[in-house]
C-alpha cells in the first residue's frame, strides 16, 4: 500500500540511503548533482520503492528520473 505522503516517504528513504538530513531532500533536488547519489544509489532505491509497494519501475523510467519530485510523480501515478 502506497503511504499519503509520497514526498516524506522517499525524502526518509533517500536521507537515509545517501546518509542525509531528510530536510535537506526536497522536491526539485537534482538526485546526482544535488544528493550525490550514483546510479546504484538510484536503483536501489527503486528496488525498495518496487518490494515496499509491490509495483513495477521500468527501467526506460529510471533513466528518466532527475529530481526527487520526478520519483515521487511517478510513484503517485501507481497509486
Amino acid at each position: 500500500m502506497m503511504p499519503e505522503n509520497m514526498f516524506e516517504e522517499v525524502q526518509k528513504i533517500l536521507g537515509k540511503q545517501l546518509r542525509r538530513d531528510p530536510a535537506t531532500v526536497q522536491m526539485d533536488s537534482l538526485i546526482q548533482k544535488d544528493l550525490g547519489a550514483d546510479s546504484l544509489d538510484i536503483l536501489q532505491l527503486l528496488m525498495r520503492m518496487e518490494d515496499d509497494y509491490g509495483i513495477v519501475i521500468p527501467d526506460e523510467k529510471l533513466a528518466k528520473f532527475e529530481t526527487v519530485g520526478d520519483v515521487v510523480a511517478y510513484l503517485e501515478t501507481q497509486k
